[in-house]
């Protein structure tokens, strides 16, 4: 690595269908650097596999990479440090090589806390039912705890985990862990999924559409689709929705900044984002 040239990348499975590529290296491009950013797709790695790809990141000269699902959780102890956020949250999406130490960080937090204002500043306050607690979801609970949200209800198909994220906000939000999709939902202000659940080639969604009212904003986490059948369907029912574009540039836009120590152009990586949807949705039609 050098000052203009940056190697980074993507830890997970499935990611072919990632717009990261396109966003990083974009977004060098406009600051007149290059960055080649590798997808790292890995289906089942266990401790000792992520060990040993953690251990090649850290020798050939990688900037950093990102973490996606299904590992923000399982790198956290595989590192050398932690950053403030990422120690609090309990799971990393953005690992910095400084120097010979992997430093984790969550961009997921902090782009999530930027996608959602507009929407929290233009709806009726209420309850939010968060729908997932593995990694997005540890990230977007602390940022909507961030935003001063009234409260927060929790469901996870792994109830200990939706009541372990609970257990780590008491003191700085009203939270709780629901026995049921229908428990969290039932009044709540606000719906966000942050589950797989939806994305391709799946296609099915976390909330059935009788929950879902014009009265209620909805938002996913999960970009490919951007229109998932969770948006489709709350979108239909005239409710307020958030795709998962906003939150996907946002974390990008941090960890590239971590990775580089220079700020990207936001409008350079939404415009990255948008050209992969298009190209996307034109190969399907």
């Amino acid at each position: 690595m050098t000052r203009n040239r940056f190697l980074t990348g993507l830890l997970g499975y499935p990611i072919a269908h990632s717009a990261a590529p396109a966003m990083h290296e974009q977004a060098a491009a406009a600051l007149g650097a290059h960055c080649h950013y590798q997808l790292i797709e890995v289906p089942g790695a266990g401790r000792d596999d992520l060990r040993a790809m953690l251990e090649g990141i850290r020798r050939l000269g990688f900037a950093g990479v990102n973490v996606t699902f299904p590992y923000k959780e399982a790198v956290v102890d595989l590192l050398d440090d932690l950053a403030p956020d990422a120690r609090a949250i309990g799971a990393v999406n953005t690992i910095v090589v400084d120097g010979w130490r992997l430093i984790g960080h969550n961009t997921d937090a902090t782009g999530f806390a930027r996608a959602i204002q507009p929407l929290l500043a233009t709806t009726p306050r209420g309850a939010i039912a968060l729908i997932g607690a593995g990694g997005v979801g540890k990230a977007i609970a602390f940022a909507l705890a961030g935003r001063g949200v009234g409260e927060l209800r929790i469901f996870d198909s792994d109830p200990a985990r939706a009541a372990q994220l609970a257990d780590r906000l008491q003191g700085a939000i009203a939270v709780r862990s629901a026995a049921s999709v229908e428990a969290a939902v039932e009044g709540a202000a606000g719906l966000v999924n942050a589950t797989p659940i939806g994305m391709l080639p799946n296609r099915g969604t976390p909330v059935a559409d009788t929950l879902l009212h014009p009265a209620m904003w909805v938002a996913d986490a999960v970009y490919s689709p951007l229109w998932t059948p969770l948006l489709t369907a709350a979108k239909a029912k005239g409710a307020e929705v958030m795709t998962g574009r906003d939150l996907a540039i946002g974390a990008a836009a941090d960890a590239f900044a971590l990775f580089t120590g220079m700020t990207p152009s936001v409008a350079a990586m939404g415009n990255a984002f948008d050209a992969v949807m298009v190209a996307r949705y034109a190969a399907s039609a």
